[in-house]
């Protein structure tokens, strides 16, 4: 007897719970496995948020249940932050939904807006919730290429027509997980094109937006002319202000597809604690010091270990945004053989690319969530493999 659904069966296997397996494995033989695979912060939340959640957690009335769409307290922070960061008016009572985290609203929102058979297009490589979400929802993941040599923007013109007239939502994620890689405006005018030219929804998960490096700073997909008409815009907590584990994170963006995950999110969950909503409002509405002083953090460990990495034969472009370095793997080697050899001759996880999707094979993608101290000796395990000899 089985007690699991047809969905959950035919998942695809989860990646990164198999190096979580070895990792476990090694540690128990003595090993002092580094793990630079998984994409959370290790810095800790600010002190002023932290303060701010026990003041509220004292209140009874932030005992009960919150509103379906979240605190309007909250609500207002998110507009505001978009009024401030990037000049883009939001109602927040029809255009703000609160989330659990951006990752089930992603999950929620393919289930809001397609039905069974539609086609929904994910960028390769991606974050894999696009697709499996996409999967749980009865819909058909189609690939939207993505490469290298064209600085990771959608390669529309590899999608047949006939997938673009059959798409009802696509996805886009900058600052990207897993690439790094970054756009100007320039990349959000041509799809809200194409959404419009093809009647699709267009979904920009944008949860590294503020973590930025050399004075870049991420646009806003709601900054192009006509956003609101066809597009909405994922946000979370969780990277810039280290909230990882708070779970909030919020939706602006077009009334209808908005008011579509609201009514789902009804049936589902009855929002976020409300003093964690409270914490959330006063992170958006601060002097964003604490997110300037973790992206000197990030950049600083993404320098040091940039240059290792490429000093031992593992290239990489430096990047922008994101906690991520996508390098590509030396010669003679998959994204997953070589994650195996860092993992089994030196002790340091790492995501093969191909977890990420077709496009991603060839290159491993590298979180920077552990301290500087700990980056030397990643530096010091790699230069011992010599692995230069290898790629000769």
């Amino acid at each position: 007897m089985t007690f699991a659904s047809d969905k959950i069966k035919s998942l695809p296997p989860y990646l990164f719970a198999e190096f979580q397996k070895k990792k476990k494995a090694l540690e128990a033989n003595g090993v002092d496995v580094i793990d630079l695979g998984i994409g959370a912060p290790d810095l800790p939340a600010p002190n002023f948020v932290i303060e701010k959640l026990a003041e509220e957690a004292k209140k009874s009335a932030n005992h009960r249940y919150s509103n379906y769409s979240g605190c309007l307290e909250f609500r207002e922070a998110v507009a505001e932050f978009y009024k401030s960061h990037y000049n883009v008016d939001l109602d927040p009572n029809t255009e703000v939904l609160t989330l659990i985290g951006s990752k089930e609203g992603i999950a929620n929102l393919i289930q809001a807006v397609i039905n069974p058979g539609d086609s929904v297009l994910v960028p390769d490589p991606g974050y894999p919730v696009y697709r499996n979400g996409v999967h749980l929802a009865g819909g058909e993941s189609v690939r939207l290429p993505l490469d290298t040599e064209n600085g990771y923007i959608p390669l529309y013109n590899e999608v047949s027509d006939e997938a673009l007239e059959k798409a009802k939502l696509m996805f886009l994620n900058y600052p990207s997980n897993p690439t790094s890689a970054t756009v100007h405006l320039n990349t959000f005018l041509e799809a809200i094109t194409m959404a419009e030219q093809y009647n699709i929804v267009l979904a920009h998960d944008a949860a590294y937006d503020l973590v930025t490096f050399d004075g870049y700073k991420a646009p806003s997909v709601m900054q192009a002319p006509n956003a609101k008409d066809v597009a909405v815009e994922f946000g979370s907590l969780s990277k810039s202000f280290n909230m990882t584990g708070w779970r909030i994170g919020y939706i602006v963006g077009n009334k209808e597809i908005i008011r579509a995950l609201s009514t789902l999110k009804s049936n589902i969950d009855t929002s976020q604690f409300l003093p964690i909503q409270k914490a959330a409002a006063a992170a958006l509405r601060s002097d964003f010091s604490a997110v300037v002083a973790n992206n000197k953090v990030y950049e600083e460990r993404m320098e040091k270990l940039h240059t290792a990495l490429n000093e031992a034969g593992i290239y990489s472009e430096k990047p922008k945004g994101t906690i991520f370095l996508w390098a590509r793997v030396p010669k003679g080697f998959s994204s997953l053989s070589f994650s195996n050899k860092m993992l089994d001759e030196a002790g340091i996880i790492v995501t093969p690319g191909s977890a990420f999707g077709k496009s991603g094979e060839g290159f491993i993608r590298i979180s920077l969530s552990v301290k500087s101290d700990r980056l030397d000796e990643v530096a010091k395990r790699i230069k011992a493999m010599d692995l230069k000899e290898v790629t000769n």
